[in-house]
């Protein structure tokens, strides 16, 4: 029975004590210091500090756990594994005269990195579209101080968005950080990440706590897109001649392609290209070329095909040639004909033959 009133007024001291220490004076002029000012240590990781007071006062630390080593103005305090997650350690002393403590507290951070970080898209699995809104959800578990938790999310290298809790739990807590992004042609193929770091200031470590979660890919459906112009210019072409329309286009899925020409041309395989190598008048008019893909886009060519009129044109001018040709080379033997036959008249030539002698 004695016993049990021991333990009972013990207890009642202790908590009178604290009510007292609990209840001290920050604001007095001779604070107890502490070195170092602060500390951020990690779960399960030793720690220690020390507490100087003024001279001729006697220093004492509360502390919920750890060892103490009181000595008249300093004090001295160390802990094997730090596993308070909010701690409240304080050096006091009496001030003289009064029944009041003067007293400093010693901000102690408790952090535990992340245990894992993951990333994905929220409600969605497969292919997305082009134009369209997603969420890219961060998940983070198991870390604290969430309030000092930076969390970046990256497409690539390029770092999209930067994210903080409101939260102000001490304790190891799981939050999902989200982030929405419209998608576009070049997001196809895109890896996204994320990583969750620890700002623990001077007080942390040199390198802070980073963890990254892995790579994550996207498929967006887009297009077709068509590479030339959508309402292309006139084609004139020679007949003869090679006929090549092009409606190329780019998409994912990739684009198909149907033709219809003409009812006077043949009907062409699929593909972007298509080729006539020699035209015919009759294969004039309007092409239309439909690519499909995600949508349907239609290309309209109008193809104008002129005759072929070089050859008539060679044979009128070797005509013409010929034509000029044939008055001038007879006139040219007429010319020459009666030269030759004034050049030896019959007069001259019996007025050159030798005359007899007497």
């Amino acid at each position: 029975m004695a016993v049990s009133y021991m333990l009972l007024l013990v207890s009642f001291m202790n908590v009178l004590r604290d009510f007292r220490v609990s209840s001290c004076i920050e604001q007095c002029k001779d604070k107890p210091v502490f070195t170092p000012t602060s500390l951020a240590v990690m779960y399960g990781d030793s720690a220690s500090a020390s507490c100087v007071v003024c001279n001729g006062c006697e220093g004492r630390l509360e502390t919920p756990l750890g060892d103490k080593e009181e000595n008249g103005t300093t004090v001295h305090w160390k802990v094997d594994r730090m596993t308070e997650w909010d701690p409240n350690i304080q050096c006091y002393y009496l001030i003289h005269g009064t029944d009041d403590h003067c007293c400093t507290k010693l901000p102690v951070t408790l952090y535990q990195p992340p245990k894992a970080v993951s990333i994905s898209f929220l409600n969605h699995n497969g292919p997305m579209l082009e134009a369209s809104q997603y969420t890219l959800e961060c998940n983070v578990e198991n870390v604290a101080p969430i309030k000092n938790l930076d969390v970046m999310i990256y497409k690539g290298e390029t770092l999209l968005g930067h994210l903080q809790s409101g939260s102000q739990h001490k304790k190891p807590v799981s939050e999902r950080f989200q982030l929405n992004v419209t998608t576009t042609e070049k997001d196809d193929g895109a890896h996204y990440w994320c990583k969750a770091k620890l700002q623990l200031g001077p007080d942390g470590p040199e390198s802070p706590p980073v963890v990254k979660s892995e790579n994550i890919s996207s498929t967006v459906y887009y297009g077709p897109r068509l590479l030339g112009p959508a309402n292309p210019d006139p084609v004139t072409v020679t007949e003869g001649d090679t006929l090549q329309l092009n409606c190329s286009a780019v998409g994912n899925p990739s684009p198909s392609y149907t033709w219809t020409v003409p009812s006077g041309s043949p009907q062409p395989a699929s593909g972007s290209i298509l080729t006539i190598n020699s035209v015919h008048f009759e294969e004039g008019g309007t092409y239309a070329c439909h690519v499909s893909g995600k949508r349907t886009i239609t290309v309209d060519f109008t193809v104008n095909v002129q005759g072929n009129y070089l050859p008539y044109i060679i044979l009128g001018v070797i005509i013409g040639v010929v034509a000029l040709l044939i008055p001038m080379f007879v006139g040219y033997r007429q010319y020459y004909k009666k030269k030759r036959t004034g050049r030896y008249n019959l007069k001259d030539v019996f007025s050159l033959q030798p005359r007899d002698t007497m």
